[in-house]
């Protein structure tokens, strides 16, 4: 089925959501390796991909490199290969020598990138199969660029125009969302009319770093809100708790990663290396806490103390007038988190860091461990619909 008639097709609707966070993508490929299974076994079909299931896919930074590679229908443990034949090369810090060696469409992450998702894939390239959501900062208006492939959205409606952005390349948007500070340089991408007349330059840099590390609810509006494209009522997908699912999955979390700090160390120096990954971290658990609240969710770790997991409370809707069935599956990468989840043998340390690649195994064994939270019957009202995929 083509993008345009996926998108008018009737009936409910299945939305996937992926965090940044660098290394730790192969925790969240685990999950979703989980789901992938899970839903195979209920469809009797062996070649069951999450492009069949999901209906719209988003991610953040490596959230997006995993949801580019679901929606163009490539199986998780093809993407799970790719993070880790490729990894040791996609996250590790760049010094400023190598950030000077590289042009911006040589090095290695962007190669790869291409080579998985094809020089010539365009965002609107009938490749994705899905809606894709990718979230980056746009570094010359100092604003995040969540966008989508939707054709009917306001800037993905004039192919003439040099700011469409069907136009631009697949890769390089995946590229532009995983532009972490410090890991890779910023993404410069250039549009030109065909005459080369006139031109348009655009800087990205890693979407982790805008209140959107977690897309979920960010998805939830730009699939239902008709100033992001769904301006027809046949387009505009319908709320609901049983006509809307939407899946969320961590990379993991580490809230008390500075345990112990000492007043005096939160110098000038301190305050802006740690404000960024602070402020992500409360944007990321906010969008958790609003698709809890607005949708009727039936799996997810205690947010704080003070809120606990949030299930069955009562808010500002009614239960019965939830705007979506709700599911989050995530990790505390503290040690009293790895506990809870039996994995006594892991150092919190060594799977904490965005560049861990040596912890890969570990990472796999807690995705594992995550994965066990997946249940059929948080799937029991959305069952996979072929004829959609």
């Amino acid at each position: 089925m083509k993008l345009i008639d996926r998108i008018q097709h009737r009936g409910p609707k299945k939305l996937l959501a992926i965090d940044g966070g660098g290394i730790r993508g192969v925790l969240s490929l685990e999950v979703l390796q989980k789901i992938e299974d899970l839903l195979t076994a209920q469809s009797g079909e062996q070649d069951l991909c999450l492009a069949d299931y999901f209906d719209y896919i988003a991610g953040t930074s490596t959230g997006g490199i995993i949801a580019a590679g679901l929606s163009i229908g490539m199986s998780v443990s093809e993407i799970m290969n790719f993070y880790e034949e490729a990894g040791p090369q996609m996250f590790v810090k760049a010094n400023l020598l190598r950030r000077l060696r590289y042009r911006y469409d040589d090095e290695p992450l962007a190669q790869k990138l291409r080579t998985v998702f094809g020089a010539e894939t365009t965002f609107g390239g009938e490749k994705l199969r899905t809606l894709l959501l990718l979230v980056m900062r746009n570094a010359s208006t100092d604003s995040p660029w969540p966008i989508s492939n939707n054709p009917f959205a306001k800037y993905n409606t004039n192919p003439e125009r040099l700011d469409d952005n069907l136009n631009f390349p697949l890769w390089q948007l995946v590229r532009a969302s995983t532009a972490a500070p410090t890991y890779f340089p910023p993404e410069v991408i250039l549009f030109q009319n065909e005459d080369k007349s006139e031109q348009k330059e655009f800087i990205f840099v890693d979407g982790g770093v805008t209140m959107y590390n977690n897309p979920a609810f960010q998805m939830f509006l730009m699939a239902t809100l008709d100033r992001y494209g769904p301006k027809k009522p046949q387009v505009r997908w319908q709320a609901g708790a049983q006509e809307m699912l939407i899946v969320s999955v961590g990379t993991g979390t580490s809230p008390d990663v500075r345990h112990g700090l000492n007043a005096d160390d939160m110098n000038l120096l301190f305050n802006a290396t740690t404000i960024p990954s602070a402020l992500m971290f409360a944007a990321l658990n906010e969008q958790d806490l609003l698709c809890r609240v607005f949708g009727n969710c039936l799996c997810g770790d205690p947010l704080d103390r003070e809120l606990g997991d949030v299930i069955g409370c009562e808010g500002p809707l009614p239960a019965d007038q939830k705007l979506f069935t709700y599911v989050r599956y995530n990790a505390e990468l503290t040690q009293a988190g790895l506990s809870n989840l039996g994995c006594h043998n892991i150092e919190p340390e060594s799977v904490q860091k965005l560049d861990a690649v040596e912890a890969i195994p570990k990472l796999r064994e807690v995705g594992r461990r995550v994965a066990e939270k997946v249940s059929a019957s948080h799937f029991a009202g959305f069952p996979p619909d072929r004829s959609a995929g």
